[in-house]
């Protein structure tokens, strides 16, 4: 069980959870109980933000047959995404979480434009993680992560309860690195271990702060912390996947997005790997 996040700078107040109803069937609902376990640890206010996308129908009368099909299933969407809303509302009221739920029923643009919106009001957006790199998903995490000015929870599939008691700190020296390891000083104050790894043979650090350097940082914060250099094997982010196995990890933070999402999506990097297999939830901030 973690401590309590009782830090009075910097602790978690708003908790913002998007789901994203597309009516396949197949989609994790892992965000919403991680997001409302969080909530709770914390004691923190949750917003859920359960949207339906509006499928367009297509200009002229020769295509009426096809219009009603998408009204049909436009309907069915947005009756999906209020009935989840309600549930989530009912859900944290069970176990004493005030919460404020929305179904919002928006074009695709506006969809991830209005969620991002939202995600600025809040502490920390969680999300569902999302294999497929072309994903209205996808889209979000990159929305939030580069224009909400937010940090982002990504949780894969089977993490429904909130933990932090051991926390994995990918750093590389990067402006990005160190933001996200300040973005995520409440969890690291809780946690009863946390480490800064730094991959080394992979690029060159060594006009970078090291690792080492950077833990007495985090220990003048509250943080119980050591540092160590990994040797990559594969890539990074592999390298990444199996230290925090090795540790029990139960948190990976780190910077995102070293390159651009086009090069990445192109020529392959450490942050599109794990968000397309990751072993843990990753926080992130850009």
């Amino acid at each position: 069980m973690s401590r309590p996040l009782s830090s009075p700078h910097a602790e978690i107040r708003d908790v913002l959870v998007c789901l994203t109803e597309e009516g396949r069937g197949d989609e994790a609902e892992t965000a919403l109980a991680y997001g409302l376990s969080l909530a709770a640890a914390t004691r923190a206010h949750l917003t859920v933000q359960s949207a339906a996308r509006r499928l367009a129908v297509v200009a002229g009368g020769a295509w009426g047959f096809v219009n009603d099909l998408v009204a049909t299933e436009n309907r069915r969407l947005r009756g999906l995404a209020q009935a989840l809303a309600e549930c989530a509302v009912a859900d944290a009221a069970s176990v004493g979480v005030t919460c404020m739920a929305e179904a919002p029923y928006l074009a695709y643009t506006d969809l991830v434009a209005r969620l991002t919106a939202r995600a600025r009001l809040a502490d920390l957006t969680v999300l569902d993680a999302e294999a497929r790199e072309l994903d209205l998903d996808r889209d979000l995490i990159d929305g939030i992560l580069f224009r909400s000015g937010r940090p982002l929870l990504v949780v894969p599939p089977g993490y429904e309860t909130y933990a932090a008691r051991r926390i994995l700190v990918a750093w590389d020296g990067s402006a990005r690195a160190a933001r996200a390891a300040n973005d995520a000083l409440p969890f690291l104050r809780a946690a009863e271990l946390v480490e800064v790894v730094s991959v080394v043979g992979e690029k060159d650090l060594s006009t970078s702060a090291a690792g080492a350097e950077f833990a007495p940082h985090l220990a003048r914060h509250g943080v119980t912390v050591s540092a160590v250099d990994v040797p990559v094997v594969g890539d990074v982010a592999e390298t990444l996947r199996v230290r925090a196995g090795e540790i029990g990890a139960d948190m990976l933070v780190m910077g995102a997005y070293r390159h651009s999402r086009l090069q990445e999506w192109f020529l392959g990097g450490v942050t599109q790997s794990l968000l397309k297999r990751s072993p843990l939830p990753l926080y992130l901030s850009h």
